[in-house]
């Protein structure tokens, strides 16, 4: 077919023509098609894959996996969307893949990564991500704990009531995370319910993100909120001589000592510092912590919790 159309908007004329020449909407995907190239991506996870097809006629596990990737990048938001890309010819040779798999092969695929082929499969993957050229901090990378709350609907393994400051009352889980902040990247995570607190399971937790680093990578601090003010993970942090500053949680016993601090350091007209030691209940020694003033005004509200009234 070919012909010259009118456009509604404008005088300028638009020739129409066929062409047998397989085209693409996704032609942007080129250049992170030739990132994943230079980090040889394919090869990669060819080689760490756990899961083999003795069927000759089968996608290769690699190949759906990379197609199913590539579909999320798209635009799919579930499975039946990879079927958009089926048809798209030029995408295929630019992946350098025969055949695009289907809805079904990519959820059969992903039936087969039980727990022991997702430890087999992630924790060498992840490595090899790691050691990606990274711009390391001459001093250290910071590892941030946190916890957040993925709000469920139906009857999602796993899924409790737990805190939901969203919809209070409905399903959740309640992953925990650990990141490095200068990246930023995601190091390692756990899928937890939603009744479990904060700092539930953070020791194992922490084992495993550590584990997970480069030999010749080295923290310089490790940072959490209140949730993880908790002896078990002072001891471990101790253990290994990791820095560490975590929020305080203000309890009583805490509220009076800082009450009797006489003597602060100012840092500007605005804020003011000062330190104390203290040995809380069920505690094994004292520790240090560190308390920031900030003056109340009117022109800017306060950025912290208000502790304590001092002069």
């Amino acid at each position: 077919m070919q012909g010259i159309i009118n456009p509604v908007f404008t005088s300028r004329q638009v020739q129409l023509h066929t062409t047998l020449k397989p085209v693409t909407p996704f032609g942007g995907l080129v250049s992170l098609i030739e990132f994943f190239n230079t980090l040889k991506l394919g090869e990669v996870l060819g080689r760490l894959m756990p899961l083999r097809y003795s069927s000759p006629n089968a996608i290769a596990p690699e190949q759906t996996l990379f197609a199913l990737i590539i579909s999320i990048i798209a635009g799919a938001q579930r499975l039946a969307h990879t079927d958009w890309l089926r048809a798209d010819r030029a995408l295929h040779a630019m992946l350098g893949i025969e055949r695009f798999p289907g809805t079904d092969t990519v959820r059969n695929l992903l039936k087969r990564f039980t727990q022991p082929v997702i430890e087999a499969f992630w924790r060498p993957l992840w490595r090899w991500l790691l050691l990606q050229g990274w711009a390391r901090p001459a001093e250290g990378w910071s590892l941030d704990l946190d916890s957040t709350v993925f709000q469920r609907s139906g009857h999602q393994e796993g899924a409790l009531r737990g805190y939901n400051p969203s919809r209070p009352g409905r399903h959740t889980h309640h992953p925990l995370l650990a990141v490095l902040a200068e990246a930023p990247l995601v190091l390692h995570g756990w899928l937890r319910s939603g009744n479990a607190g904060s700092a539930r399971g953070v020791v194992p937790f922490l084992q495993e993100a550590l584990a997970l680093m480069p030999g010749d990578w080295k923290l310089r601090t490790v940072r959490a909120d209140s949730g993880f003010f908790d002896q078990a993970l002072f001891g471990f942090l101790e253990e290994r001589s990791l820095p560490y500053i975590i929020v305080a949680r203000m309890t009583r016993t805490l509220k009076a000592s800082v009450a009797t601090i006489k003597h602060w350091t100012p840092v500007d007209e605005h804020y003011s510092t000062a330190s104390l030691y203290l040995k809380l209940h069920g505690w094994s020694k004292e520790r240090r912590f560190v308390v920031i003033r900030e003056l109340e005004r009117e022109d800017k509200s306060a950025v912290g919790r208000r502790l304590i009234e001092c002069s």
